[in-house]
């Protein structure tokens, strides 16, 4: 039986309802983002806690307060002329019209009658609102202050980019763990993990600084661990599949024009950079850097109309990156070769960078290696639709630090931004981690499908994060009241409506085997099938 909240006094369909609080049920009980039901009189509506508020009959008794030492007194004044006051926001309609009962739940298109009844959502209500997890609905937590299962709908996650977004510390990277797990369990789609604090392969850390299981411990066989730095991954006794080498001909003028700010470039030098691949083709970056006669050094920049100090400036930032010891002249092995072999297998990729956590090194890598990933993947696509063959696996490719790669000063020079607006159309799809969503470019922002935020409490942050978003007042209300830690707020396409949830448990030996029990392998039929 679900408990009795008060009755629905007024409202509207763009604004919400307000609900009058029975003078049995405690404010103090009540919390922003918990579920409520409304029994209209011919539907039945599910919706949130967008509000708590305080509310009384007569005015003069907040200017002159009765003493209510006297317990007597205080019973008589609660729920007469004091109360407490709910802002409900429906969202759904769960029964009652023909839809919602042969279809599901329905989107709200009126509202309930007056004096409607409003009980606390029971569990079976959240189970029929968000499903129970099944082939394609992946368990990620609670909902606040309930102790039923709240499922993802991994199915139609993949499908388009999303975004993990909070304040440092609020536990993104555990959330981006559970997600990566579903997605290797429920879904079709292998995953490129650009993991640059080595948090993802073999083992991580907890907000404890105790260790954690990363994915190839728990899925030893369907994940691959590949690394930049083979001498660290031995240090921390990580077993390794693949050694990253990046050769000089693999970077090309547009990775240096987005490590301009990072390598301190002029914007002089990074045109000049373009005019050196002109005229020397794939070996420009040897060219650049090998040393010349003074007089040779002249002809060169004025056959290329480059003025020397410029010249200078761009061989500085140029050593910077010849210095990273995974770069080298002629690499003995292919990295994107022996990606997309693990990824055509269905073996899931994380690229450990080891000590090389600089930000020069995560976006030249990470850039370089999607582009030229993503056009094998045009490419294939656009063969298997030419001759109606089998498409390539999706792909899901997770960067963090993505404010980065997708401010809108470089967005438009970065692969990144190129597959957000595109969706799905090669079957490669995005899932980025930030703490600052205001330095991603709004038109970024609006291609993200889903979205999950922690804690945030920079509000360009938040207004960044809820643009274009229904209810986004409620919305912001939610997010502020969220705890600092483990607690988050997901909405978009994979889920019917925003909801307000703590994340599974991860780290303990009973939560491993959770999330092992369930993993499964999806058949070249399903694949085709989720893309469709």
């Amino acid at each position: 039986m679900s408990e009795r909240l008060g009755i629905v006094v007024s409202g509207s369909l763009t604004k919400g309802m307000e609900v009058k609080l029975d003078s049995s049920a405690s404010i103090e009980d009540m919390a922003v983002g918990r579920f409520v039901t409304i029994e209209g009189a011919k539907r039945r509506f599910f919706g949130m806690i967008s509000e708590v508020s305080l509310g009384m009959t007569d005015q003069r008794l907040a200017l002159t307060p009765p003493d209510v030492a006297d317990p007597f007194i205080a019973e008589v004044l609660a729920g007469t002329s004091t109360f407490g006051t709910l802002h409900v926001s429906p969202t759904l309609v769960i029964g009652g019209d023909a839809a919602s009962l042969l279809e599901g739940p329905q989107p709200v298109k009126t509202v309930p009658s007056h004096f409607s009844v409003v009980n606390l959502a029971s569990e079976r209500d959240v189970e029929l609102v968000f499903g129970s997890e099944d082939a394609k609905r992946f368990f990620i937590g609670n909902p606040l202050d309930m102790e039923t299962k709240l499922c993802l709908d991994l199915e139609e996650f993949v499908k388009r980019s999303n975004g993990i977004f909070g304040k440092s510390g609020t536990g993104k990277t555990f959330l981006t763990r559970i997600l990566l797990i579903g997605m290797l369990q429920k879904s079709q789609a292998v995953n490129l993990v650009f993991d640059m604090h080595n948090e993802y392969g073999w083992e991580g850390s907890s907000e404890k600084g105790t260790k954690v299981k990363g994915l190839k411990q728990l899925f030893p066989s369907r994940v691959a661990v590949f690394t930049l730095d083979e001498e660290n991954s031995r240090h921390r006794q990580v077993i390794t599949d693949f050694a990253v080498k990046i050769g000089y001909d693999e970077i090309e003028p547009a990775d240096i024009s987005l490590l301009r700010q990072t390598l301190n470039l002029t914007e002089q030098a990074t045109e000049a950079v373009y005019r050196l691949r002109q005229r020397f083709g794939k070996d420009w970056l040897s060219q650049t850097l090998e040393t010349r006669e003074p007089e040779e050094t002249r002809t060169l920049l004025d056959e290329l109309d480059i003025h020397e100090s410029t010249f200078q400036n761009l061989r500085r930032g140029l050593a910077t990156i010849q210095r990273l010891p995974f770069i080298e002249p002629k690499p003995p092995t292919n990295a994107v070769k022996a990606i997309l072999e693990h990824l055509d297998r269905g073996t899931n990729v994380v690229l450990e960078f080891g000590r090389y956590r600089d930000i020069t090194a995560y976006i030249l890598v990470a850039n370089m290696l999607s582009r030229r990933i993503y056009a094998q993947y045009q490419e294939r696509m656009e063969k298997a639709m030419a001759e109606d063959t089998t498409r390539p696996t999706p792909l899901v490719i997770t960067i963090e630090e993505a404010h980065k790669f997708l401010n809108p000063e470089v967005a438009s020079q970065t692969i990144f931004s190129t597959i957000a607006r595109e969706m799905r159309k090669y079957n490669v799809t995005l899932l980025v981690i930030d703490q600052r969503p205001s330095g991603i470019d709004s038109e970024v922002m609006s291609q993200m499908g889903t979205k999950i935020t922690c804690l945030l409490d920079n509000e360009r942050d938040i207004d960044s994060v809820l643009a274009g978003v229904s209810g986004r007042n409620e919305l912001k209300s939610v997010l502020s009241k969220l705890a600092a830690k483990r607690q988050a707020l997901v909405f978009g396409h994979a889920v019917p409506m925003p909801v307000a949830f703590q994340p599974r448990e991860y780290g303990s030996a009973e939560s491993y085997r959770g999330f092992t029990a369930s993993g499964k392998t999806g058949t070249k039929e399903d694949i085709e099938k989720l893309w469709e």
